[in-house]
Parts: structure tokens; sequence; C-alpha cells
């Protein structure tokens, strides 16, 4: 059966800011908000990448901003919403993307390594928000949309400050969802599995993690990024109007 996807209509000229939006989840997030008419601007480190990106998507209503950031930078990160919300207007949609599941060792783990790790997988997600709430206050609500991650859920190791952050996004979540939702903001936490980007298929998808999703998954196949990026419109759309403090897990049925 071929699938046919849905449009929104309610995402037509809708200000969306995305952070780590070059490559990967981020850059299928930039695409196929583009594509429903959203005037989309990213956040990302990879100027390289982000060009690419723009130079690939071909015609669509708004053509999305790159604005070059260190996420970890606080005074950046504030400067660069700034910037968005001068070029796109307010902010109705904020995707708190931005992340790195570098893998480490913990008997190794250092207080640098720990604070690096938390300013880049957490930190920005609290701070991209507060920096976005008057906007929708003002507005009449919006949407915040925080990546969470299956990894600490189903107990991978290798990389426990990521999962760590990645928890502690669900309290964060928690946290803010009834305090926003008395402005009709609504804050949610879109859940990936393994979602076979370019950089996971390079580094860690081999014949045995070919094996564990065969195993795991109920749904045979690869969680791709395009399917998170269709989980992020619904919950950007009105469509989800009354849906907050909610995790939304793409696995393939994994978790």
């Amino acid at each position: 059966m071929k699938p046919a996807y849905a449009s929104y209509p309610s995402l037509a000229d809708r200000a969306v800011l995305i952070t780590g939006g070059a490559s990967g989840i981020g850059a299928a997030f930039v695409e196929h908000f583009a594509r429903q008419g959203a005037r989309v601007a990213f956040l990302d480190v990879d100027a390289t990448s982000a060009q690419q990106l723009l130079d690939g998507l071909g015609e669509v209503n708004h053509t999305p901003l790159f604005i070059a950031c260190d996420l970890t930078d606080l005074d950046a990160l504030k400067g660069a919403i700034d910037q968005a919300r001068a070029h796109i207007g307010p902010i109705a949609v904020l995707i708190n993307n931005a992340a790195n599941d570098v893998r480490h060792d913990f008997a190794a783990t250092t207080a640098a390594d720990f604070e690096r790790s938390v300013a880049v997988n957490l930190r920005h997600q609290y701070f991209a928000t507060q920096a976005v709430v008057e906007d929708m206050k003002a507005l009449g609500g919006g949407s915040v949309i925080c990546l969470g991650s299956t990894g600490w859920m189903i107990k991978n190791a290798g990389y426990p400050m990521y999962t760590m952050a990645k928890a502690a996004i669900h309290g964060l979540v928690a946290g803010l969802a009834r305090e926003l939702g008395q402005h009709h903001i609504r804050i949610n936490c879109l859940v990936p599995g393994w979602v076979i980007t370019e950089k996971q298929q390079r580094l860690w998808l081999d014949a045995e993690g070919e094996a564990d999703i065969a195993r795991n998954q109920c749904l045979p196949g690869h969680v791709m990024a395009d399917d998170l990026a269709r989980g992020a419109l619904f919950l950007a759309a009105d469509d989800s109007r009354m849906l907050t403090a909610k995790d939304l897990i793409i696995d393939g049925g994994w978790t």
C-alpha cells in the first residue's frame, strides 16, 4: 500500500524555530515544515550541512533561514532567537532538537565532560523554551516540542550522560506543562527510537544492529528521520490542540 501523508493548513505561514536543524532528524524537520508552508528558522554549528540542506530543498513558499549558533553559549542562543524572530516573526512552534549522542566511558568521565554534555543535550532546551514563551503568549498559544530518546527507556549502555539528559527532558516537559498550558501553550516530548540517519548508518548500524531491529521492533524496516518529522508536524499543528505533557514515541514498537 502506497503511503499518503497529511497536510496541515494551520502550519502555513506559522513561525517555526528548530535547533540542530542542519543534518539528521533536524534536517527532516526543516524540510517538512518548509513544505507545509511554514516560515522556518534553524540553528546549528554546521554551516556546510546547512547550506547543502538549503541547496537541495527546491521551491518552497518561504526559504528557511539558517543561523549559525553554538547552543551551549546561552548569550549566542538568545541572540540567534532574537534574529530568527526578526526574520520570521513571533515564534509559534519551537522544536528543541539539538543533541549529541557521542559514546563515552562512565569511568573516565570528568566534571567538564559532564557539564559539556548537559549543555549540549539538555540546558538549551530549557532556555530556548524560556526565550519564546512571551511570543507564544502574545500569539494566544503555541507548541513546544522537546526531543527525548528511548535510549534510557531500553537501558542502552555506552552513553550514560546522554541518557541521563534525555530522561531529564521528560521531567522538563511535565514540569512546564501546567504553567504553560494556562496560556494555551502545549509542550510535548517527541521520542525517537533507533532512527537510521546517515550518521547512525555510518557509525553504528551493522549486521548485529540489523538483527536487533528485526528482533525488537514490532514493525519491520527502519525508523527514518521523515517518520519523526511527520510526528512533529502533528504536534505543531492545531490538530493536537488538546495534547500536552505527553510522550509521542516513534520507534516501530520497540519499547
